[in-house]
């Protein structure tokens, strides 16, 4: 069985599958793109961490700014691979309506990530495992508790950009199906997540998971489990290169590293062990010299994703691949990653101040789950008349993202998530103060 780019590009939207005018000017996958640079869940990536919260330094990336970078890697990784594939492709597509599908989904990739980055996803995991024996979650499914003990920023992504921004409810930001695909790096629920416990969709929103992947043409592997679309490999990969090099010039600009550490795995990555450059025996900043080098290796290792994509595309359009295609690539982009990835876990992830406000975050996230919880959980039982003043101002305070009385405890229970996990790190800082009365904050 082969996957087919016919309906792999298709211009059906989930949420408005009727309507497929295309504007002067705009194809259907740049309203895509638009709609997604213009939604309020992007926008407030630029106050969500990165790797190091809440940093004093302006040139720290943000969600914000990592997710525009690997859009921009998206875009020419889509295109160059739609051109060299382009005797397949439908008759309303073009390598470049390729690029903006990868680059849409790009953009998107870390739009469901809470407050706090990695940090927070483990807070909220942490708080409802050690809460097994509550009597708040005693009527929840096994597979209902499971996507709260494991919460994922790439379900709640796929939840966000399909349920709740623009159309609440009625499609979400109502994308096509392809960009929603190639945003699906798991295509799977929790249950099947495996040892490394990474899924795309909550049981919450299977339903759409299953319609798309029926509209695209996903090979199923299994119950609650597809293939990914063959361009969600071009996404993985771009969000990889970004991480492999924006990670250490992150940690020089934070003075965890210094250039001449860094200099040899960017080389590595350059393919070049050789190469130089007057600038580097200047007396540039490092910001400079780690910028000089940046460009080639990353043109080096786009070109190492696209031959590892050509050389895997039977495995991929099958549903076969299990790989990655920066390790299946160019042999000195693999291992001057793999030396990224080294230099990072050993000297920057450690960094005393990043631990000290990721400890912050268990805190911080720890009194907005114990309060909005409390209150979900209240009303359920209660109802909305018979809840208490303080339940009724926090549901107060989740706006539209307040769940409706009489709505079941796992839907309830996941609106609160919404809330939260929407926050900026700012935001959730403040309101767990407010709440908290300042104690202990």
């Amino acid at each position: 069985m082969t996957m087919q780019w016919s309906e792999l590009l298709t211009t059906r939207r989930y949420g408005h599958e009727s309507i497929t005018v295309e504007e002067a000017g705009r194809s259907h996958f740049h309203k895509d793109h638009d709609r997604i640079i213009f939604c309020s869940a992007f926008r407030r990536l630029g106050r969500k961490t990165q790797v190091h919260p809440m940093a004093l330094n302006d040139h720290i990336h943000t969600r914000l700014t990592h997710s525009i970078e690997v859009g921009s890697l998206g875009r020419s990784l889509g295109i160059r691979v739609g051109e060299l594939i382009a005797d397949e492709l439908p008759a309303w597509t073009t390598p470049h309506d390729i690029g903006m599908i990868v680059q849409s989904a790009c953009l998107a990739h870390d739009i469901g990530n809470p407050p706090f980055g990695h940090a927070g996803e483990y807070a909220i995991r942490d708080w409802f495992r050690h809460r097994d024996g509550d009597p708040r979650f005693a009527a929840l499914s096994a597979g209902e508790r499971l996507d709260l003990q494991t919460f994922e920023g790439n379900a709640q992504g796929f939840r966000v950009v399909t349920c709740i921004e623009n159309n609440l409810f009625d499609g979400g930001l109502r994308l096509t199906y392809p960009t929603l695909g190639t945003q699906l790096k798991y295509p799977w629920t929790a249950a099947q997540g495996g040892k490394r416990g990474k899924f795309s969709c909550f049981l919450s929103e299977l339903e759409i998971l299953t319609r798309l992947a029926g509209e695209l043409g996903l090979i199923p592997l299994g119950e609650n489990r597809w293939c990914r679309h063959p361009l969600a490999w071009l996404m993985e990969a771009a969000d990889d290169i970004c991480y492999a090099i924006l990670d250490l010039e992150d940690a020089i600009e934070l003075h965890l590293l210094n250039f001449d550490e860094v200099k040899p795995i960017l080389q590595q990555l350059c393919g070049d062990l050789e190469f130089d450059d007057a600038i580097f025996s200047s007396q540039a900043s490092a910001r400079r010299k780690i910028s000089a080098l940046r460009g080639r290796a990353m043109e080096n290792m786009v070109n190492s994703v696209v031959a590892a994509f050509t050389g895997h595309y039977a495995e991929i359009m099958q549903g076969r691949y299990q790989g990655e295609l920066l390790a299946d690539g160019d042999p000195m982009v693999r291992d001057g990653l793999a030396r990224a990835k080294q230099l990072a876990r050993e000297r920057v992830f450690p960094d005393t101040r990043k631990a000290e406000l990721e400890v912050g975050a268990y805190t911080t996230l720890g009194v907005l789950l114990e309060a909005f919880i409390e209150a979900v959980w209240e009303q359920h039982r209660l109802g909305r008349e018979g809840i208490g003043y303080r339940s009724q101002k926090i549901l107060n305070l989740m706006g539209i993202h307040a769940p409706a009385p009489g709505r079941s405890l796992y839907h309830s229970y996941m609106r609160a998530l919404d809330f939260i996990g929407g926050m900026t790190d700012t935001y959730a800082t403040y309101l767990a103060r407010q709440i908290g009365g300042g104690i202990g904050l």
